[in-house]
């Protein structure tokens, strides 16, 4: 009786440290309910180390405690799911290397506990498996739609169809995730939330139900759930831009510049707690930035965009087939005739080789490994030789200046010639500058007098007045261009004003413009490369 007090007493110790550190970490001064819920969520993922496993081992877990047999509406006792997730962690310590090994019991704890708080709110010491499952697979580490594409063998039927009701299950599981941390009013449970998500009563496959989650923007009540996987993808990404409110020299994770006032830019931390000054309002729309490109590359993105060199765009998820998948053959394991198994790596190896065989089966991909490292090493040597020769061209020895007294006076010259070459370009730079800040007040004035004003996107913040920033989609896809991205938007601005009608001769002297200085650049380019 005495042992049993002193774990429950243990227990809520461990409960309340949990939420204690959650708010320590003040995440309601955050304005953006979306914003609030995914940090609040994210904290809890990686203080209960649930991002260092991947959802390929979550699911392996499940079937080595044999829950892919068990009904979704069967309960297991909370000893059960102890034993579960001190199986999850221990084996991924025999992952992770010793110099980054885990502490298994106080994971095991305050995941245990958050788990029986959010699932078993009436004290029954039972959790039904489809909540374990649920809870587990949308917190676990790995790629979204990775996640997804299990979730939907969960709640389809034989023929690859999704069950509405077993939908309603899943909703009803995962939004009690929000409302664990205190988010319930803005992303809780209602009888509407299926028809929000999927409003017209048909056929739900598996590439409708992952276009749908995976829209931009998603379902309004699982809108948090994409932005915890952006705001994991982002924790490390550096922006050398400077805030224009707390004047930080650069910014880590996401970006956010203002649509309406001029190279006015946000860290993270200020757009989130509504910080503004100067001419900038909170109500004015805002467009995240999960990367860094310099004003080069916006440059050269603009101009092969204008040139119809960059792709529309690309499907957010791969295609796959409409026919069933088997909740069990998404682990892509190899199953052993042995009663006794190999050691846990053996087995990784052999799960991983079988996963890698059918994703290259799936997409008909096929290759000569010895071919391509043969290439690799070729490559590889030529480089080495290229360097080599380009060292020993640019770094002549003394005994060589010694033995020909002209080659000092030719360097001399050469470092000349590049002195004035440098200060060409930048003469140059700084009236490409100029003549861009030019195009951009023609721009505005053409707008202005067309009549036409650019419009914004909606704001979507639950209870708030502080609008929705627009995404700005990294790497693969074709940005948003503005009016106040000088560089980048200089395409797109050119081409909108045309498409009203701006006269003849104005378009060429823009365009005579341009090549003007693409030309300059071109032969500046040529007179480095001659020198």
């Amino acid at each position: 009786m005495i042992e049993e007090g002193s774990k429950r007493g243990k227990a809520m110790v461990e409960k309340r440290q949990l939420f204690m550190e959650m708010r320590a970490q003040n995440f309601d001064v955050i304005r953006l309910s979306t914003y609030r819920t995914a940090c609040k969520l994210r904290f809890v993922q990686k203080r209960c180390n649930l991002h260092l496993v991947d959802v390929w081992n979550m699911i392996e877990a499940f079937r080595d405690n044999g829950l892919n047999t068990l009904d979704h509406n069967a309960e297991i006792n909370v000893s059960r799911l102890e034993t579960i997730l001190s199986s999850i962690y221990y084996q991924l310590n025999k992952r992770l290397p010793t110099t980054h090994q885990i502490n298994v019991e106080q994971s095991i704890g305050l995941l245990l506990n958050f788990m029986v708080a959010t699932y078993d709110s009436e004290s029954h010491g039972k959790l039904t498996v489809f909540s374990m499952k649920a809870m587990l697979a949308t917190m676990c580490g790995g790629k979204i739609v990775d996640k997804l594409r299990y979730i939907f063998s969960q709640i389809s039927d034989s023929s690859g169809v999704m069950v509405f009701a077993k939908f309603d299950q899943f909703l009803r599981e995962v939004l009690k995730l929000p409302t664990a941390v205190f988010e319930g009013p803005s992303f809780g449970y209602t009888e509407h939330s299926v028809r929000t998500c999927f409003p017209q009563q048909k056929k739900i496959m598996l590439n409708t139900f992952l276009d749908v989650l995976m829209a931009d923007p998603p379902p309004q009540c699982l809108v948090w759930l994409p932005l915890m996987h952006r705001l994991a993808n982002v924790e490390n990404v550096f922006h050398p831009v400077e805030c224009s409110y707390c004047r930080s020299e650069s910014m880590m994770g996401f970006r956010y510049r203002c649509q309406q006032c001029h190279g006015y830019q946000l860290c993270q931390s200020c757009f989130w707690r509504g910080h503004a000054n100067g001419p900038h309002s909170n109500q004015h729309q805002m467009k995240e930035h999960s990367s860094w490109k310099s004003p080069a590359k916006k440059l050269s993105h603009a101009i092969s965009k204008s040139l119809g060199c960059v792709p529309i765009g690309e499907p957010p998820h791969p295609v796959f087939p409409e026919q069933a998948e088997r909740p069990q053959e998404l682990t892509h394991t190899v199953v052993l005739e042995s009663p006794s198994r190999l050691d846990e790596e053996h087995r990784l190896i052999a799960r991983y080789a079988a996963r890698l065989a059918a994703e290259a089966v799936d997409l008909h991909f096929t290759f000569n490994a010895l071919t391509i490292s043969d290439l690799f090493r070729e490559i590889l040597q030529e480089i080495q030789r290229l360097r080599l020769e380009h060292e020993q061209a640019s770094q002549p020895t003394p005994e060589k200046g010694q033995q020909n007294p002209t080659l000092l006076t030719e360097l001399r010259l050469l470092r000349h010639r590049k002195d004035e070459l440098e200060r060409r370009m930048s003469a140059l730079q700084e009236s490409r500058r100029e003549l861009m800040v030019q195009l951009e007040g023609l721009m505005r004035l053409l707008k202005s007098q067309s009549g036409g004003s650019p419009h914004s996107s909606p704001s979507h913040g639950a209870g708030c007045s502080m609008p929705m920033p627009i995404r700005s989609t990294s790497a693969g896809s074709t940005p948003t261009h503005t009016p106040q991205d000088c560089l980048a938007g200089v395409g797109g601005d050119v081409l909108e004003a045309f498409a009203q009608g701006v006269p003849r001769n104005l378009r060429n002297d823009l365009l005579v413009a341009a090549d003007s200085i693409t030309n300059t650049m071109s032969s500046l380019v040529k007179e480095l490369h001659s020198g």
